[in-house]
């Protein structure tokens, strides 16, 4: 299994952290067909051969994921992706 771990620093709060974390998880879903609810702080992403969540707190997001065999290929792919959003918005 391949593993995706993701941590930028913010100062945009916890509250504004999720808005835009909840937009770059709507892109997700309709670009990867992932499917996402949030426990708290903590977005929980599935999709066959993908389970991660993205944690957000007062001053830092992380995304932690654990991809099958099949996601595990594209791991460059998927690790690209989600560190530019990540620097697009919490950069």
């Amino acid at each position: 299994m391949a593993t995706i771990d993701i941590t930028r620093r913010h100062n945009l709060g916890r509250e504004r952290a999720r808005e835009i974390v909840e937009r770059i998880a709507a892109g997700m879903v309709r670009k990867y067909s992932v499917e996402s609810s949030w426990e708290g702080d903590t977005l929980h992403i599935r999709r066959s051969g993908v389970e991660g969540r993205i944690e957000v707190g007062e001053d830092s997001v992380r995304m932690r994921a654990q991809l099958g065999l099949m996601a595990g290929m594209l791991k460059g792919t998927i690790e690209q992706e989600v560190q530019h959003q990540f620097d697009q918005h919490f950069g």
